[in-house]
């Protein structure tokens, strides 16, 4: 029974991964093809580009938990560098070698990281995996793409 059990809770994870792994990449797409507003600043076209695959993101994470504890996804942005982080969700601007930096952020790469906290029903696997403070394994999921 405890091996089943723990084939089901694996099943359960491996869900969770590919299904953020999808979102994540579902949400870095609708990032490259962000259709930059000549009306907007740039700080402005960034949080516009962020929402946009704020909302593509959590569109694509299908049946998952969409609100804290799984994923915690506050209202602002807060803005480090060039990366803009809301709860569990972050998006980085990078400018290649050879690239120059334009407000529409043309030719620039976008990383979206999100992270999923899955819960772990069976009692032996916390043991074994490692888990967050609520004893929720961690699945992070990252995809880099370049913005056209």
């Amino acid at each position: 029974m405890l091996v089943l059990l723990g084939i089901i809770q694996f099943g359960l994870i491996f869900n969770a991964y590919v299904t953020m792994t999808n979102a994540a990449r579902e949400g870095a797409r609708v990032g490259t093809i962000y259709v930059h507003d000549r009306l907007l600043s740039k700080d402005q076209n960034d949080v516009a580009r962020n929402e946009a695959i704020r909302a593509a993101l959590t569109g694509s994470m299908n049946l998952l938990g969409k609100s804290s504890p799984y994923f915690a996804n506050s209202g602002t942005w807060t803005k480090s560098g060039q990366t803009y982080t809301t709860g569990d969700l972050s998006v980085t601007y990078a400018i290649p070698s050879g690239v120059v930096d334009t407000d529409s952020r043309e030719a620039q790469t976008l990383t979206v990281r999100a992270t999923y906290h899955q819960d772990l029903i069976v009692p032996i696997i916390p043991s074994l995996l490692p888990t967050d403070g609520g004893g929720r394994l961690r699945l992070v999921s990252e995809v880099t793409m370049v913005i056209n």
